[in-house]
């Protein structure tokens, strides 16, 4: 019988095939990195196919531009996932509710964009066959579902973050509670968790992911590699920062190549520059 919950390697249990250096870092006042999401672009594609979203309505448009089907929604869709014959759209709220923003999931067909379910989660994952994870967290709830192509729940997980879909699934946990329990992990079969490298901030920003399948992590001002096996490596000391102080952080990884850009705000209350921008270029290196 599986265990509801099982270790992985402690950090530093073997040598990672990345290093990287700094090459360059500035620092500003201005205001934080936030992740919007530019006007036009679509939320999710696939070959010539296009998922977007404006408030109130989803499309499907193809190659040519021409509109395939619209589906009429009550919020703004933030993003989709496409799997098989089936895009599962998240979406915000037009008002504020118990739950903030958050509005309904949408499971729809692919093919006609007809209302397969309804469903309630935060972030999205598409896995193969119409399949989805779906994940919420507040509340007491802190969960990931596998819902099938018909919108039933398969399984299901003690654990939310961002998720990394691959040879497996992995997470890079994000409770918002202080101290933090959040890791890296793996979702196995079963409800079953795989424990990976302990975090520092209770909410990491969006992760990179190399081409092995390498996650790079920016933690409290740390960047750490968790690789396949969830072995953990420090990469390179940004910004470090004690637990009791990432309250109030804003942080952002990206990558361009074999750059990765790291930015960190830190809030500078009654300051009429309310932040200091670090930014971070960052040259990447296989070990290979």
């Amino acid at each position: 019988m599986p265990r509801p919950e099982e270790s992985g390697r402690a950090e530093g249990a073997a040598s990672a095939p990345w290093r990287v250096t700094v090459v360059d870092h500035q620092r500003t006042g201005g205001r934080p990195p936030y992740e919007p999401r530019p006007d036009g672009q679509p939320l999710a594609w696939r070959d010539d196919l296009r998922i977007h979203g404006t408030t109130g309505e989803i499309s499907r448009v193809d190659a040519s531009g021409r509109t395939r089907w619209t589906h009429r929604c009550a919020g703004r869709p933030n993003a989709a996932h496409i799997s098989g014959d089936r895009v599962l759209v998240t979406t915000d709220s037009a008002e504020y509710t118990p739950w903030g923003f958050l509005g309904p999931a949408l499971l729809l067909d692919l093919a006609d964009g007809t209302q397969i379910a309804e469903l309630r989660g935060a972030r999205g994952a598409a896995l193969r066959g119409g399949r989805f994870l779906l994940g919420l967290e507040g509340y007491d709830f802190f969960d990931t579902w596998e819902h099938d192509r018909d919108g039933d729940t398969v399984d299901s997980w003690r654990s939310y973050g961002h998720y990394v879909v691959g040879s497996g699934v992995r997470v890079v946990e994000a409770d918002r509670t202080h101290p933090t329990g959040s890791r890296v992990v793996r979702l196995r079969p079963g409800g079953v968790i795989e424990r990976g490298p302990r975090l520092t901030d209770p909410q990491t920003s969006r992760p990179v992911v190399l081409e092995d399948g390498t996650i790079v992590v920016l933690d409290a001002g740390v960047l750490r590699a968790v690789d396949r096996g969830l072995a953990g490596t420090v990469l390179a000391e940004l910004l470090p920062v004690a637990p009791e102080r990432v309250s109030g952080l804003i942080a952002s990884l990206s990558r361009d190549g074999d750059r990765i850009t790291a930015v960190i705000a830190e809030p500078r209350p009654g300051h009429p520059t309310p932040y200091t921008v670090h930014t971070w270029t960052i040259a990447l290196h296989s070990r290979a």
